[in-house]
């Protein structure tokens, strides 16, 4: 068998990968905070808010056998054979340790190996292999042959080293201009895994590969509590090995897989020679052991509700082995306050638009690309198969950029013709002065900026990338040119403003937000792992903002113009006087 390749080489994944990350930047944050969130809900309801039950018969409750601190003796074995009964091999014994104080928390309870595993011809060619635990009170025997064996003196429990995960299916991205791949791949070798998802959807037989887990770690779970025999909590009671004469229990023995990241598993196949195994033996709390426990079962719930792809578990996993602890817990207030500011930014932004009467200094043509870009996003993503969470997100983002247009511009169906067509015309406040004869001038300027640029990054594309189809290739060189250059879009603005010598009719509040948050995303720019040049293109709006800021700093208030909500000072100051005049002489009337 074949190793898998590890991953689409050369430059054909680029693209693709700025742009996936670019989608999971901003929602790593709110993800950190939900699950945690989810897990510490989950544990303090089943914790304190369980029903509370009358005091039980002490007969029956099932209680620990093992006292606290009772030494015992480990026996760990390795074998293919799911069930275990070869005790007198030697071969098969890996590790052996005695004295182990139960529950115990010191250096004494806690115990380490690490070796080299040489695999067996069965086990290259997708084998299996098991790791068989034994605990015995020290000097009794884990061998029920045994004469001096005792069944309330030992147990264990069975894991598999090995797992198996489905194979990613043939790369479908081709060179649309013919070119072979790089270092001589075939189509069947190049493996899609830039962000770790499957793709299962293909039709035909699913290959399956082994992966070799490189670190087993056990733990004893400290847990004395006495259970009522039908009421042990349901999500313990999977977990709980019950000896069935008095209705007891052994201690909870626990493989933590929680660290154990995919990338460090190893792929199985006729080329190893050797695996390297970490071993380790300690002691859980209980309240350690529940909360693993339901931040894996939070995560489980994100992915079937799609608002979690499958990578993405090990990725937040990742910021809490490898963060400062102190820029970690910064992170995530940090996030919070991205929430808080995106939907006051969210919340204001439509506000100005709905209350906005007058298109006097604002650029028009900016809100149209503003929704040609937001609908390339939408397409991208649903090209890509994107989880539905994300795409509902875009997809509302892009029926507000639409709606703005028609607070924007008139919006007109023509029936003319066989089909209804929309038809675009400007508002008169902005037609009716300099505003349009500037925007036009700035958009087409820049325009031949844009295009140029457009340009040379899909002939880049074209030539050094891989796409599945024409199509995908337009998509992935516009959404590219969206992240990279947008900001080009903000210019227009700058120059009426300039042009106009006045900033008072934009919306201000909601562009303070905005600005928070691009200091929030400078901040997850040093956090987060992602390419250099994306790394730039977070801090572009930084200068564009930065211009605003000067701009109002040097441009006075205009009283006379008119401003967000439609209405000028000197309006706004004979509309009351008018108010105040109407409701005297109302009071003289009465």
């Amino acid at each position: 068998m074949a190793p898998p390749a590890a991953a689409a080489g050369g430059g054909g994944g680029g693209g693709q990968q700025r742009q996936q990350q670019e989608q999971q930047r901003g929602g790593i944050g709110q993800t950190i905070t939900g699950i945690i969130r989810i897990a510490v809900f989950w544990y303090f309801a089943s914790k304190f808010l369980a029903p509370k039950r009358p005091p039980a018969d002490p007969s029956l409750l099932s209680y620990n056998l093992f006292n606290k601190g009772e030494p015992l003796d480990m026996w760990f074995y390795l074998s293919e054979h799911e069930k275990f009964n070869y005790f007198d091999d030697e071969s098969a014994l890996i590790w052996h340790e005695t004295n182990m104080p139960y529950a115990v928390w010191g250096q004494e309870s806690t115990r380490s190996l690490s070796l080299k595993y040489y695999p067996s011809k069965a086990l290259k060619n997708n084998g299996t292999l098991f790791a068989h635990v034994f605990f015995a009170r020290s000097g009794y025997p884990p061998d029920p042959n045994d004469p001096e064996y005792q069944p309330l003196a030992a147990f264990g429990k069975t894991y598999p080293v090995v797992t198996y995960l489905p194979k990613s299916k043939a790369d479908k991205r081709r060179s649309l201009l013919g070119k072979p791949s790089q270092e001589g791949e075939t189509a069947s070798q190049v493996i899609d895994d830039d962000d770790g998802q499957i793709d299962l959807k293909d039709d035909g037989p699913v290959e399956w590969v082994s992966y070799w887990k490189p670190n087993v770690t056990i733990n004893l779970v400290d847990d004395f509590t006495r259970y009522p025999h039908n009421g042990v909590p349901p999500n313990i009671a999977p977990y709980l090995n019950i000896e069935s004469s008095m209705g007891n229990y052994f201690p909870t023995v626990f493989f933590n897989e929680f660290w154990l990241l995919r990338d460090k598993l190893i792929a199985i196949n006729d080329t190893v020679t050797e695996l390297p195994l970490n071993l380790e033996v300690a002691p859980i709390s209980m309240t350690k052991w529940q909360l693993f426990m339901q931040i894996d079962q939070s995560f489980q719930i994100h992915r079937n509700y799609g608002s979690m792809l499958e990578g993405e578990a090990d990725e937040l996993k990742r910021v809490f082995l490898e963060g400062n602890p102190y820029l970690l817990g910064i992170t995530m207030v940090v996030s919070l306050l991205h929430s808080v500011f995106d939907f006051l930014a969210f919340k204001n932004d439509i506000q100005f638009w709905n209350k906005n009467n007058s298109m006097e200094g604002l650029s028009a043509k900016s809100v149209v690309v503003s929704f040609i870009c937001q609908l390339i996003v939408f397409l991208y993503l649903l090209d890509n198969d994107t989880s539905w969470m994300i795409l509902a997100s875009s997809g509302i983002g892009v029926c507000i950029e639409f709606w703005k247009i028609g607070k924007a511009m008139h919006i007109e169906i023509d029936r003319s013709g066989k089909i209804p067509m929309l038809r675009f015309r400007d508002r008169e406040s902005y037609a009716g002065n300099k505003t349009k004869e500037y925007d036009d001038l700035a958009m087409k300027y820049l325009s031949y900026v844009l295009f140029f640029l457009v340009a040379c990054f899909s002939v880049y594309s074209l030539m050094y990338e891989r796409h599945k189809s024409w199509y995908s290739w337009i998509l992935s060189s516009l959404t590219s040119c969206v992240y990279m250059f947008g900001f080009i879009m903000m210019l227009p603005q700058l120059f009426i403003n300039y042009k106009l010598k006045s900033v008072a009719h934009l919306p201000w509040r909601q562009m303070t937000y905005k600005f928070l948050n691009t200091i929030i995303d400078d901040l997850f720019a040093f956090v987060i792992k992602m390419p250099t040049l994306h790394r730039l293109s977070v801090f572009r709006d930084d200068v564009i903002f930065l211009i605003y800021l000067y701009q109002r700093w040097i441009y006075p208030v205009d009283k006379t113009r008119v401003n967000e909500y439609g209405f000028g000072g000197k309006d706004d100051k004979a509309t009351s006087s008018d108010v105040t005049a109407a409701k005297e002489g109302e009071k003289k009337t009465n």
